[in-house]
């Protein structure tokens, strides 16, 4: 991410600390979500939310934009999604396409890491389709879980959910395609 502030390589900031929080969320909701805990688990992923959105804000404002927290921050997201996945699936709240449509874009991202090394390059700048797609699936999660409890909240949410994660996943494979598209340009320059 491209954020004009001067990178740094310090480890203990306020915006790695809260990436390094939200990596300790996630066997915790893992747990949660199999013993079927749904209302903690439902607080423990609007924690993660929000705690993404916070550790970027913070790392602008702080002027603490590091290394780390630039493969941190994508690492904790991937890692949500895919726990949470795994777990709503378990759970048959999600069918199994989903996750292998998900799994299957970061499968493809992560065949490029080999080439990015032998040219010398590290992870690519997450674009704002990235930032977006992981913001809706994000919030379509917790939405999917609730959409179990029955009634009205549990058919919006139904609703909601489906939406935020259909364009999720749209925009998730845009992004990919972008970063691999990214990757070509930079193999073809280099």
């Amino acid at each position: 991410m491209s954020t004009g502030a001067e990178m740094s390589s310090r480890v203990l900031t306020v915006p790695n600390v809260i990436s390094m929080v939200r990596l300790a969320l996630v066997p915790v909701f893992a747990v949660l979500i199999v013993v079927g805990e749904d209302g903690w688990a439902l607080l423990v992923l609007a924690v993660s939310g929000v705690s993404d959105w916070l550790d970027g804000v913070l790392a602008r404002r702080l002027n603490q934009v590091t290394r780390l927290g630039q493969m941190l921050d994508p690492f904790a997201d991937r890692l949500f999604i895919f726990v949470t996945l795994i777990g709503l699936a378990w759970r048959e709240v999600v069918p199994l396409w989903l996750v292998l449509a998900i799994v299957a874009r970061d499968v493809l991202l992560a065949l490029t890491v080999p080439v990015l090394a032998r040219l010398g390059y590290g992870t690519l700048n997450v674009t704002t389709v990235g930032k977006v797609a992981t913001f809706a699936l994000l919030y379509a999660f917790p939405l999917l879980l609730l959409a179990e409890v029955p009634g009205w909240v549990g058919a919006v949410a139904h609703v909601v959910g489906w939406a935020f994660t259909w364009w999720g996943v749209g925009l998730y494979w845009l992004a990919g395609l972008q970063y691999v598209a990214q990757v070509r340009r930079l193999v073809a320059a280099g």
